[in-house]
């Protein structure tokens, strides 16, 4: 094989790996952003920030990016979202009386913290730290 052929397929294989680790990665922002995350990653062995809400409330479409963001930038904890107006029993099964409400889990699925309304990302981050968990920075 010539060199140039060789340095072709080396580059090819990288790129196809870049871009289905980024595809990976987005998936997650995409399913919060769609409301098909839901609550089952609660007790798998990591801490989780559960966002309940509704792709129509105003401070709940305020929160998605910020969702988004901490969903790509950080892995000590996972981020999922159920919109409570299309599964009305999981608003219930938390007891929300009002949305956007934040809860955030611990690696067993214990409630640690609530929060209601609108949560900014550096208040998000710091109530994780207070709650012990190590994040990226």
């Amino acid at each position: 094989m010539k060199e140039n052929t060789k340095k072709y397929l080396i580059s090819g294989v990288l790129i196809v790996a870049v871009c289905g680790v980024i595809a990976m990665k987005n998936l997650q922002t995409h399913q919060i952003a769609a409301g098909m995350a839901d609550d089952s990653v609660i007790g798998k062995g990591r801490p989780v920030l559960l966002e309940l809400g509704s792709h129509s409330c105003t401070p709940c479409k305020k929160m998605m990016p910020i969702l988004a963001e901490l969903s790509n930038e950080q892995t000590a904890f996972t981020v999922s979202f159920v919109d409570v107006w299309a599964a009305k029993d999981k608003g219930q099964q938390y007891g929300v009386e009002m949305i956007p409400t934040q809860i955030f889990f611990d690696s067993d699925g214990a409630e640690l913290f609530r929060h209601v309304g609108f949560y900014p990302r550096e208040d998000i981050l710091a109530k994780w730290k207070e709650l012990g968990v190590s994040l990226q920075e």
